[in-house]
Parts: C-alpha cells; structure tokens; sequence
C-alpha cells in the first residue's frame, strides 16, 4: 500500500494531507458523506482528492462501533454531561422513538433528541479526535512519501547516467 500511496503523482504535502483529511473526516458522524466532505477539505487545504478518498477507509465497518463510543464519550465529556450508557443502545433507543411517518411530517421534531443527544456529542468528539489524528497521519505519510520519490529519482538518475555511458 505504502509502495502504492507513494507513486501517486503530487508533492508529498498532497498526498498526506489528502490522505489525512480523508482519515480525520472518517471520525465525524456524516457517514454516508465522508468521501465528499473529504474531498472538499482535501481541496481546500490542497491535498491529493484522490488520497483523501483512500484515508476514509479508515472509518469502516470494523471501526466505526469503536469511533462511535471514543467520539461520543469524549463529545460528552466535553459538553459535562453523564454518559447515560452505550452510545449503541443510546442510538437504538433514539431511532426507535419516532417512526417513519413522524420522520415525514417533521423530521426536526423527529430526530430533534437525536441530534442534541447523541449526534452533537459524537460531532464534538469526532472534530477533536480528527482533528489530532490529522497530524498523526500526516507526519509519518509525509515523511514515507517524500523519501520514496527521492529514492526514485536517484535511482532514474543513476539508471540515466548508465545508459548515457553506454
């Protein structure tokens, strides 16, 4: 993968923070809209779009369950409100509180108590979070990637300078 990132044509600043932006959304609560928020971000810092693509596979299936409960708690904290137990239960009793109908008519009193209960801690917790493990991405990438592209360009030029004496 890391042979891979690093070919990806862009200075070494686009690719990390491409792939750093990407990564850093993935702790948001927007699922279903990490790619795009990504790429915005990634666009407005000018980072590769297509790494900050690759950095959302950080949020996935697997992870999110542990994102949630990390972002949420610390949004919690944050706000010095109780945790009232799992953010998991917290959710299926949000979601199961209103039906479809109530969703239609009005959505705002619908997910009113999800979005202050759970959502804006999750957003609070997942902006901080991310906004951390943006430079934690961003450093060790930068720095494999710029290694990399000068390890190739000495070995073009070396590879040059044999067959020029050819």
């Amino acid at each position: 993968m890391h042979h891979r990132i690093a070919r990806i044509d862009g200075t070494p600043y686009a690719i990390a923070s491409g792939f750093a932006c990407g990564a850093a959304v993935s702790f948001t609560p927007f699922v279903g809209l990490h790619f795009i928020i990504a790429g915005i971000i990634a666009w407005i810092v000018r980072g590769n779009i297509f790494t900050s693509a690759i950095g959302t596979a950080m949020g996935n299936p697997w992870t999110f369950p542990f994102i949630w409960a990390v972002t949420y708690n610390l949004g919690i904290k944050i706000l010095g409100w109780e945790a009232t137990g799992d953010i998991m239960v917290r959710m299926d009793e949000m979601f199961s509180s209103f039906t479809i109908v109530d969703l239609v008519n009005d959505p705002i009193l619908a997910l009113g108590p999800f979005l202050e209960t759970v959502f804006l801690p999750m957003l609070l917790g997942g902006i901080i979070i991310g906004s951390s493990l943006w430079l934690v991405f961003y450093w060790p990438i930068f720095k494999l990637v710029s290694q990399y592209k000068i390890n190739r360009l000495k070995r073009r030029q070396k590879k040059g300078k044999r067959e020029k004496n050819e």
